[in-house]
């Protein structure tokens, strides 16, 4: 999803925006401390004004509901701190309270609403920020910060006909009108063949402004684009996309190479440590981290000049296995081996190397990983572990709890987990080294389809990289030295329904069926 884009700005004569209610996609109620309620338009001139309004109110803080009935409620008072966001089902059961990205962060919630796709946006006066969680609590992003134009976000209306956020100032009479630019997923599975998400306009309802939506689908079958032959190293045990055309590659012999759609080495990394696979990834400053025969954590300037420790291995007892940067949260994510027994944990870390979070034990006290593999996270906030010894996909949820455990598409089969990712869709993808494939999964665990299969190009696939910017998906082989990259997602424009070219004009594709790789 790209930045808000700030559409128009009003200044509304006679009030400060503590509150506010749209009414149309010009028209808009806004209160402040004084007493006062106005209708204005976008000129910001008072229409009507309600004489007998409480200025005392706001808007307990404000109360919003979610696409799914929840009851979302922004609570504070000027002499309790923190405040919280506490959401309740439709049936008034309790289901979360959220009190800050962070960990003892703190929040002084104001303004709410929520979007079309379930999101909850709320005003922080800590921060001067507008928040964006999704429907389940969990941190997604600043979407708004403190500006000149407007100063501190502090009333909240979201147009669901537009999908205009107008958003109102505490400090002044500015109210600014932004427009979303929200991706829209579609999502394919065995029993429901094509699901949108809540909210979004369908042929004969009113239509989005042009840009503002795209549609992504899966194509059958995945569309070979190209493929490299690596020089210098002798398998593709684990990859880690930079850019559209560069990737980091290891093997099991000491090697990780930084190369091109030529397969050129561009850098070499020379104390990796290849008895491990998932050992490396990227960040959004296309900055390599890896773990090295020390089993300290490192970090690699995207220049290639410098190489810092990020986090220094101080327990000899546990060895850092695997590794994944979180775009999200920007949080570093180890999976953690014990060497004296098959014990394992997920260890999170912050950007400033801090230990925040260790995930090791379900509700009942059993270990929940033996050997982590390869590790990733899910849009939704879901870690993700590829478990060699537990011949499974464990999957918890941001705060640590277990949600499940994927053992293969069939009661008895056999899974072998080795590289792992998700995909723009929240699919979890996973190689399978008993049956040679790619297998994908939804979110929840359900199996969908064998995305790939073994080939006589490539042999089996090992490792997975997803490209969040082109969606493109790259896959390592196990039995030699290339890398594949195929397209198996594609863009249609939500006004005109016009698809990303392609050979065949396929989009759609049954998720039973089994691919074979060209």
């Amino acid at each position: 999803m790209s930045g808000p884009e700030l559409r128009q700005s009003l200044t509304v004569t006679g009030v400060r925006c503590y509150h506010i209610s749209c009414v149309t996609s010009d028209g808009v109620w806004v209160s402040d401390d004084g007493n006062n309620l106005i209708l204005t338009d976008t000129t910001g001139v008072p229409l009507h004004r309600v004489e007998d309004s409480c200025g005392d109110l706001y808007g307990l803080y404000t109360v919003n509901k979610s696409n799914n009935g929840d009851v979302v409620v922004s609570h504070n008072f000027y002499d309790f701190w923190p405040g919280a966001v506490v959401v309740t089902d439709r049936g008034g059961r309790y289901r979360f309270s959220y009190t800050g990205p962070q960990s003892g962060s703190g929040l002084y919630p104001c303004g709410i609403c929520t979007d079309a796709l379930s999101h909850i946006l709320v005003c922080d006066d800590i921060t001067n920020t507008v928040q964006m969680l999704d429907k389940d609590g969990y941190f997604l992003s600043h979407l708004l910060t403190k500006s000149e134009e407007m100063g501190e976000p502090w009333g909240l209306s979201y147009d669901v006909n537009t999908h205009r956020l107008w958003v109102g100032s505490r400090y002044n009479n500015k109210v600014c009108v932004y427009r979303i630019n929200t991706l829209c997923l579609m999502f394919v599975d065995q029993s429901r063949v094509m699901e949108s998400l809540s909210g979004i306009p369908t042929p004969g309802t009113e239509k989005p402004q042009q840009g503002n939506q795209c549609l992504l689908k899966l194509m059958s079958p995945p569309e070979l684009l190209h493929s490299l032959t690596v020089t210098g190293v002798n398998r593709c045990y684990h990859i880690s996309c930079v850019t559209s055309d560069r990737v980091w590659v290891s093997d099991d012999g000491n090697n990780l190479i930084l190369t091109d759609k030529t397969g050129v080495p561009l850098h070499r990394v020379k104390d990796s440590w290849s008895d491990l696979y998932g050992f490396h990834t990227v960040n959004s400053e296309s900055e390599l981290i890896y773990i090295d025969r020390k089993y300290n954590i490192n970090k690699v300037s995207k220049d290639m000049k410098s190489t810092t420790t990020f986090i220094k291995s101080t327990d000899s007892t546990w060895e850092p296995q695997c590794v994944y940067w979180s775009p999200s949260t920007g949080d570093l994510l180890v999976g953690m081996r014990y060497i004296h027994t098959e014990t394992a944990k997920v260890t999170r870390y912050n950007q400033s190397g801090q230990l925040t979070q260790t995930i090791q034990h379900d509700n009942t006290g059993r270990g929940l990983n033996r050997e982590p593999y390869c590790i990733t996270e899910n849009n939704n906030g879901d870690v993700v572990v590829s478990d060699l010894l537990s011949h499974a996909v464990v999957v918890t949820e941001r705060g640590g709890r277990h949600r499940f455990s994927y053992t293969g598409p069939q009661s008895g089969s056999v899974l072998r987990p080795l590289g792992i990712c998700t995909d723009a869709l929240s699919h979890i993808l996973v190689c399978d080294g008993d049956t040679k494939t790619v297998q994908m999964l939804d979110k929840d665990g359900q199996f969908l389809s064998h995305l790939l299969t073994k080939s006589q190009e490539m042999g089996e696939p090992w490792s997975l990289s997803y490209d969040v910017k082109t969606h493109r998906l790259w896959v390592g082989s196990g039995e030699n030295n290339k890398v594949c990259v195929y397209r198996y997602i594609t863009r249609q424009d939500a006004l005109t329904g016009e698809y990303s070219p392609r050979p065949n004009g396929e989009a759609m594709f049954s998720s039973t069926s089994a691919v074979e790789w060209r």
